[in-house]
């Protein structure tokens, strides 16, 4: 899979997915990330792409032109028209089912926006898809291109080590995951729950399914709903 980021700090983008999981993903050649700097395509001497806001207000606002030639530069390479993801506040909420859904892509271009936003018009030319990662406000998109990346790539296969870890997670089914534990068993007094050790898998599945259910309904009772609401719609 293939993700191209439109950015001010590609240096931020490289160094950021270049470690752990996605930079390993990257070196192997299952994913690969480009990220071209939008100052590139200005046509001012200064490289500036920022100007000030026709009606006035506070801070700068990103150019249609360098956007958008940044843009054809990305996909005058591709064969198709690409799925473009603007990262802004005002976007839907990033969630697992739209990663998933994006995974399903071979080419993802991202756009970051910087200053107070980006012109409106360059937008409506190249962007499909507006997403948002939290209901709170970032320097830069560059930071939320990463969170989308990294989301998106552990689904792509061949990129995790066990392809059941993107599977039987949080957001399977709309659950959070039960809790996890590992070696030595008793840690600070406190034991690993029996069950675990029985070597009964069945019982195993069935305490983590409940655990799940618990976890939910504790910290997300709008996935806790919408959980049993699907489990009500299979029985009709």
């Amino acid at each position: 899979m293939n993700f191209h980021v439109l950015t001010l700090f590609p240096q931020m983008i490289i160094d950021g997915l270049n470690t752990s999981i996605t930079g390993r993903a990257i070196e192997k050649g299952t994913l690969s990330v480009s990220a071209i700097d939008i100052r590139d395509f200005s046509t001012n001497k200064h490289l500036k792409v920022d100007d000030y806001p026709y009606g006035g207000g506070a801070g700068m606002v990103m150019q249609a032109a360098p956007v958008c030639a940044a843009y054809n530069y990305v996909a005058e390479k591709m064969k198709h028209k690409p799925r473009v993801i603007y990262m802004t506040p005002q976007g839907y909420p990033f969630k697992q089912s739209m990663a998933r859904e994006f995974s399903k892509e071979d080419d993802l271009v991202i756009l970051c926006g910087h200053y107070e936003g980006i012109d409106e018009r360059a937008l409506e030319l190249i962007v499909t898809d507006y997403v948002s990662i939290g209901d709170y406000v970032l320097t830069g998109g560059e930071l939320a291109a990463m969170v989308v990346i990294d989301a998106v790539s552990r689904l792509v296969p061949g990129v995790l080590n066990n392809e059941d870890s993107a599977e039987f997670e949080s957001f399977h089914n709309n659950l959070l995951e039960y809790p996890q534990y590992t070696r030595p068993e008793m840690f600070e007094g406190m034991n690993v729950p029996e069950i675990l050790l029985s070597g009964h898998h069945g019982k195993v599945d069935a305490w983590r399914l409940e655990k799940s259910i618990e976890r939910t309904k504790q910290y997300r009772p709008d996935l806790y709903n919408l959980y049993f609401d699907n489990l009500k719609t299979k029985e009709i």
